[in-house]
């Protein structure tokens, strides 16, 4: 029996993400070419700034940002991109598929908070020393019960959305 609520979590997300997911290439067009009348902000779903842009097309000034603003473009779409595509994943309750890299916590001893190295390689015969601090995996993150973040083991409230763990 499944955990999850759907038969193929996997699937409905990135169903999902490509239903919303921006280009790289149509936001730089759009900010080089119709960055006067702000159509660029309205493709990434920043309406306030769009009609600022529209407010004041006529000056010419948004005309100069935008050819500006086509330069940041890439990073703003991936931005968008990945906002998204989290708040897919924690609405059908998995972990993002796109960006599942493993990760690895850092957990300070109270005697020695930061180690002159913290992660030099020890020989193999070296035995693991108590006082030192340990690299740890996965496991020993937690999860927030509402949006799913790791943080620290001890954390007491959620680094993504303020909860208590």
């Amino acid at each position: 029996m499944s955990t999850y609520a759907y038969p193929n979590p996997q699937a409905i997300f990135y169903q999902q993400f490509e239903a919303v997911r921006r280009d790289e290439v149509v936001g730089i067009l759009l900010a080089l070419f119709l960055g006067t009348f702000g159509l660029h902000h309205f493709y990434l779903r920043r309406t306030g700034l769009g009609i600022l842009y529209l407010c004041f097309f006529w000056t010419g000034i948004p005309a100069i940002l935008g050819f500006f603003e086509c330069f940041f473009m890439p990073g703003r779409v991936r931005e968008f991109n990945a906002i998204q595509a989290a708040g897919i994943a924690a609405a059908l309750g998995i972990p993002m598929p796109l960006w599942s890299q493993p990760v690895a916590a850092y957990t300070p001893d109270a005697a020695q908070p930061f180690p002159a190295q913290p992660f030099a390689a020890q020989p193999a015969a070296a035995q693991p020393n108590p006082n030192q601090p340990a690299i740890t995996d996965v496991g020993t993150l937690i999860a927030c019960p509402k949006c799913r973040q790791t943080n620290p083991p001890t954390a007491r409230f959620c680094s993504g959305c303020g909860g208590t763990l």
